[in-house]
């Protein structure tokens, strides 16, 4: 009762006051006639916190997110399913449902009654410019008096989680000139050592199908040898992401490290289905390990789900501008991808590299361009969104066009872009390594 107490709307509360007030002004006028009506309008907000608190029925709810990982900028569909499960009708009920601001705001409804064992079906669209991962629900439903004197409000516990993902671009098919790299066991190596009847066999090990038994190198050595079933060019990758505050210019949706984010993700999604091995490195160092990118899993055998556009995905949706003020931790993760590749064999630091950058300064700019290791291929995408340059104004090496030199003599291709509706041209260019100079790389598509 307290609480239905607590639940008085407005009009009910002023009913409550006006028949309170009513009564004390007929005790000291002494007016019977208005005591009866102050009591009249005292009595009916409480007999309707009396029948309200007294609701006996029960509701469950049930609801889907579809979908619940969605590109900045597209919709997704929240359904509910509210059943009344007791055995008496309800009331008049508002439903409410909490939807974060970035979203739309809140969704409600009116819903007049709900017979015993009946169900309503209802259903709204989301919608959010600004990726993020973003809690929706839990569903309320207030209980109301037909005088409207009286709300209750009741809240379910569940809710979903809808995960907006940076804006990914269509790139060219073609993968950048030396992306096939990385460690693996190639039938073309396995030839070269092994003569093309003799396809560098292995040891017998338990379980092993006898009619994979190689008998000449079984004669030749002595104990049983069988042939590889899986022989393969592992090629992977490293893709970076300069997440510093210092880098990047403007605030929101249009800000130059939004644009980064959204060439990080349509560079990582375009290597990733082409069946790339790869692995996600910041700033602070590395964020998501090797992971292929058509199947799930790691490139070391490990199992996982969606391959690395999902993960990737996922990180992306949260990355924030990190205060750090240096590259060091995070070129130091991007050296530590040499050395003996995932089973053994090969160099994973002879890979590509994609590194997306903010604004450097020069010292930066030749830190990035020492990070250079082995003969695979290295490209710089640079978002340029500072301030145009005055006529007339020296170039200190701290401008895109000084930085590309800078990389460019390391031999690092560089890509200069404003935003990532540019870089479907510049990637094309990319795999050209002809293709050197400011005229082609620079400004990307304009």
């Amino acid at each position: 009762m307290r609480k239905a107490l607590a639940g008085l709307t407005t009009r009910g509360r002023s009913f409550v006051a006006a028949g309170t007030t009513a009564i004390v002004c007929a005790f000291v006028l002494g007016e019977r006639d208005l005591l009866r009506a102050g009591v009249l309008v005292l009595v009916l907000p409480l007999l309707s916190t009396m029948a309200v608190s007294r609701t006996r029925y029960r509701l469950a709810c049930a609801r889907r997110l579809e979908p619940a990982r969605l590109p900045v900028g597209h919709e997704a569909r929240m359904d509910l399913r509210l059943e009344n499960v007791s055995r008496l009708p309800s009331g008049l009920l508002m439903v409410e449902d909490r939807v974060p601001h970035s979203l739309g705001g809140r969704a409600r409804f009116v819903l007049d009654r709900i017979e015993p064992q009946g169900s309503r079906q209802l259903s709204y669209r989301v919608r959010s410019e600004v990726r993020g991962r973003y809690r929706v629900g839990p569903l309320t439903v207030r209980l109301a008096d037909p005088f409207g004197m009286v709300e209750l409000v009741r809240s379910f516990s569940l809710t979903d989680t809808l995960t907006v993902t940076p804006r990914v671009v269509a790139l060219p098919q073609e993968r950048p000139g030396g992306a096939w790299a990385g460690g693996g066991d190639s039938i073309a190596r396995a030839v070269a050592a092994a003569g093309e009847d003799d396809v560098a066999p292995r040891e017998y090990r338990h379980g092993d199908d006898l009619r994979r038994v190689h008998w000449r190198s079984t004669a030749r050595r002595g104990e049983l040898m069988v042939r590889r079933e899986e022989q393969h060019w592992q090629s992977s990758g490293t893709l970076f992401l300069d997440t510093r505050r210092m880098a990047y210019w403007g605030e929101g949706p249009s800000s130059s490290f939004e644009q980064a984010v959204s060439i990080a993700a349509s560079i990582g999604v375009q290597l990733g289905r082409s069946g790339m091995g790869l692995r996600f490195v910041t700033d602070q160092g590395e964020a998501l390990p090797r992971m292929s990118g058509a199947g799930g899993g790691t490139a070391g055998g490990g199992s996982g789900s969606g391959g690395f556009e999902g993960p990737l995905l996922e990180a992306l949706a949260m990355a924030r501008m990190s205060k750090t003020r240096s590259l060091t931790a995070g070129l130091a993760a991007l050296r530590g991808a040499g050395g003996t590749g995932a089973n053994g064999t090969g160099r994973d630091g002879d890979g590509l590299v994609v590194a997306v950058l903010g604004v450097l300064s020069a010292e930066e700019a030749r830190t990035v361009a020492s990070a250079r290791r082995g003969n695979g291929t290295s490209i710089a995408v640079i978002v340029d969104a500072a301030p145009p340059r005055n006529a007339g104004e020296p170039d200190g090496g701290d401008r895109p066009e000084g930085q590309a030199r800078l990389l460019r003599a390391a031999g690092w291709r560089v890509i200069v872009v404003r935003s990532a509706a540019e870089l479907a041209g510049a990637w094309a260019s990319s795999g050209d390594p002809s293709s050197r100079g400011d005229r082609d790389l620079a400004r990307g598509a304009s």
